[in-house]
């Protein structure tokens, strides 16, 4: 195997990424990031429009490649769909991003059986039915990169969360049983598990919450859109070749902070 130069190591000029979920936040920061490294990038969005409107808008006015795809993807057909459109967009695919979900507060006392199912339908089974259709487009293509989005959450519970952190949980799991199968046609599976992820006006809304996060980082601040971008740019990329099966966790050192 030809080993990359050191300037194309994050270089993904030529190469086709589809983001799930990118109309905003995580999502749309990872959009951009990629499309800052030289890929065409499918922006999907389920209900967001304007948002992924401005993502395509921000890569194109930069001189990038992005166009935006609508569907809900609990369903195989429109998981299927999406991954078919960004092929007769763009020509082929090469890395796919399951950053769509849902993040939630509920007891689990009050929970009901109706939000536990649709936790896991955006969860689970948008990343699993992504990510099968991406790889059977992957493997008729010689090989492709994979990278799931979920939580430190899934080795570090939340309150008031049950439902995510076994949905993130999952993630991880099937994210390392992906890569079991698929690494015999060179496609890579990881993911990525963000810490606290700040958006605007978190500081208001949970003072308390911001203020115990930054005590327990050992980086001291709340993690930024763009840090998750990065990490999965590298997992995507040549750099990270060798790679595969891997969560890597991206939360500022707080699942590091000792608990005595």
């Amino acid at each position: 195997m030809q080993v990359p130069e050191t300037g194309a190591l994050l270089n993904l000029s030529e190469r086709v990424a589809i983001v799930t979920g990118a109309s905003q936040g995580i999502g749309a920061s990872i959009a951009r990031r990629f499309a800052d490294a030289g890929a065409a990038v499918i922006v999907h969005y389920r209900r967001n429009a304007d948002g992924a409107s401005d993502v395509e808008a921000s890569v194109t006015e930069a001189g990038g490649q992005a166009a935006c795809v609508q569907a809900d993807l609990r369903g195989a057909t429109a998981a299927k769909g999406l991954i078919d459109q960004s092929v007769a967009r763009f020509g082929r695919l090469d890395i796919l991003v399951n950053s769509a979900g849902m993040f939630p507060n509920r007891s689990l006392l009050d929970m009901t059986a109706e939000e536990w199912r649709e936790m896991y339908a955006s969860v689970v089974d948008t990343t699993m039915l992504c990510t099968q259709a991406a790889a059977r487009q992957m493997k008729s293509s010689g090989g492709g990169a994979i990278v799931n989005i979920a939580s430190i959450g899934a080795i570090r519970p939340a309150p008031d969360h049950s439902h995510y952190n076994s949905a993130k949980a999952a993630v991880v799991m099937f994210t390392k049983s992906a890569a079991l199968e698929f690494g015999q046609y060179g496609i890579r599976v990881n993911s990525v598990s963000p810490g606290l992820i700040a958006r605007p006006g978190i500081e208001d809304q949970w003072p308390d919450g911001v203020a115990r996060w930054q005590a327990k980082a050992l980086l001291g601040r709340l993690g930024q859109p763009e840090d998750v971008a990065d990490a999965c740019l590298f997992l995507a990329s040549p750099a990270a070749r060798w790679i595969t099966g891997h969560n890597l966790v991206v939360d500022g050192g707080v699942t590091s902070s000792p608990i005595y």
